[in-house]
């Protein structure tokens, strides 16, 4: 029996997902119709992933599916939104329904954990490549945005940094290492968790905010270039994993830490006179976020120190950057 576009939604993905009371016509019509609360902005974000790129034919399709998810509603974290809706585009080289029941598990799972509607998209024959655009909600006028930092902030990251570029260093036979480390590290590859509460505590109380996708280095400049801010970070107050730092010499740890993608935490600047709410919000989190260092007058001039000395990245380690020619190379 044929398996068409319309069979792959119906089994799929219109009767497995979350519901909201918000959403007025969802999948099946030529558009959705939502309702945004009163007094609130709608912010939305979009992120695609492609094989070959973000993902490899060995990456399970239940963490394709979760992962999709995820990285959106980290940009919605870093706004401090509340998410709401999500709309899928995928495109299929051939309908695998093995491959699809993965995917729309993983989809499913966190949808269900952060109340997601899916309310729409589109299907389509063509190498495998899957764009989600997701939708939140933030008090009008409340979401936290890249260029507020000013000098004398403090720049804080929500958890460790580097275990995901380490999980990918192994799994390419970059990087060996102990097999309950490995286990541990893919799970932070593949199954990232978006600070979503920790992104809404942070309204009215952040200055700015980013998530750390790239890179800390690579993200970290995208805030000074849009605040005209410079920044000092203390590469020793960096939060790093025992699976980090059992793993690899003490420079290559912080050289992940600084230049790895795809952790997901939140990293983002507190203003001196909010430093005594941001604590009393955060005391109580299952993370405490780690104050790595401040925000300075030198616009876009980021300086790396260990103690009281100046300290140096090694010139082959960077963020990732698409269309790089380190990007194009690796693909």
């Amino acid at each position: 029996m044929a398996f068409g576009e319309f069979d792959l939604i119906e089994t799929y993905f219109t009767h497995r997902l979350p519901k909201r009371d918000d959403v007025e016509i969802g999948i099946g019509d030529d558009g959705a119709v939502t309702r945004v609360p009163d007094n609130s902005d709608l912010v939305i974000v979009t992120d695609t992933m492609v094989q070959g790129v973000h993902f490899d034919e060995d990456t399970p399709a239940r963490a394709v599916g979760h992962k999709i998810v995820a990285v959106n509603l980290s940009d919605l974290a870093a706004m401090g939104a509340e998410p709401a809706w999500i709309s899928l585009a995928i495109s299929l080289p051939q309908v695998n329904q093995e491959w699809l029941t993965g995917f729309a598990h993983g989809l499913r799972e966190i949808c269900d954990y952060y109340s997601c509607q899916l309310i729409g998209g589109d299907t389509t024959q063509g190498p495998l490549s899957i764009t989600v655009t997701a939708h939140g909600f933030v008090p009008r006028g409340k979401a936290v945005r890249r260029d507020g930092a000013k000098p004398g902030d403090w720049l804080y990251v929500s958890g460790t940094l580097g275990d995901a570029g380490l999980a990918l260093a192994a799994r390419q036979h970059r990087r060996k290492l102990n097999p309950d480390y490995q286990r541990r590290l893919t799970e932070r590859l593949y199954f990232p968790s978006p600070r979503v509460a920790l992104g809404q505590s942070l309204r009215g109380i952040a200055s700015s905010a980013i998530d750390v996708s790239d890179g800390l280095l690579a993200d970290i400049k995208h805030v000074l270039k849009a605040s005209h801010v410079g920044a000092r970070i203390s590469v020793d107050e960096l939060p790093l994993s025992m699976a980090l730092t059992e793993s690899l010499s003490a420079e290559d740890a912080l050289t992940y830490a600084l230049t790895s993608g795809d952790d997901y935490e939140l990293l983002f600047t507190v203003p001196e006179s909010q430093r005594g709410l941001f604590d009393t919000v955060t005391a109580h989190s299952p993370s405490k976020p780690v104050c790595i260092g401040r925000i300075t007058s030198d616009a876009e001039v980021l300086q790396l120190r260990h103690g009281d000395e100046p300290w140096e990245l090694p010139e082959t380690a960077h963020g990732f950057e698409h269309f790089s020619a380190s990007a194009i190379e690796s693909d």
